[in-house]
């Protein structure tokens, strides 16, 4: 009589979401830095794992956390998908709560001068969190 295995090693795996295309399963791939023993240099070790995402809430390019399930859902299913960590495309800027994309703001910053007392002490807040001092008093 044979012994169950477990279906995985890795009870959370965090990766980036490269298909969609099924339904209510999404395609991650997981990159890991493993050494060369023999050369003493890392290198990038990718694999593919399927995930169950009963909402299909993902789309390409999503930072994710999965889930190993207990018992795999199907042939190649083994993950679920746990949380969201990075929404891709929907950046916001942690100190002016605005939308930014790399380092440019997607809205104009030119309304500074119209801000009200609230806006002005939530940024100088932000700033005394992020232990940033403004140049001017």
């Amino acid at each position: 009589m044979s012994v169950p295995r477990g279906a995985v090693h890795a009870k959370w795996i965090v990766g980036r979401v490269i298909g969609t295309k099924m339904q209510k399963t999404a395609k991650v791939r997981v990159t890991r830095l493993v050494l060369d023993p023999y050369l003493l240099k890392f290198f990038n070790k990718r694999k593919t794992y399927f995930a169950h995402d009963p909402l299909q809430q993902c789309v390409v390019g999503d930072i994710v956390l999965l889930k190993a399930l207990p018992e795999r859902r199907s042939k190649h299913v083994k993950h679920e998908l746990a949380e969201i960590v990075f929404k891709v495309g929907k950046v916001i800027d942690p100190i002016t709560g605005k939308p930014c994309a790399g380092t440019r703001f997607l809205e104009n910053l030119s309304d500074l001068e119209n801000l009200t007392e609230a806006d002005t002490t939530y940024l100088s807040e932000k700033l005394q969190e992020l232990k940033v001092c403004s140049t001017d008093k």
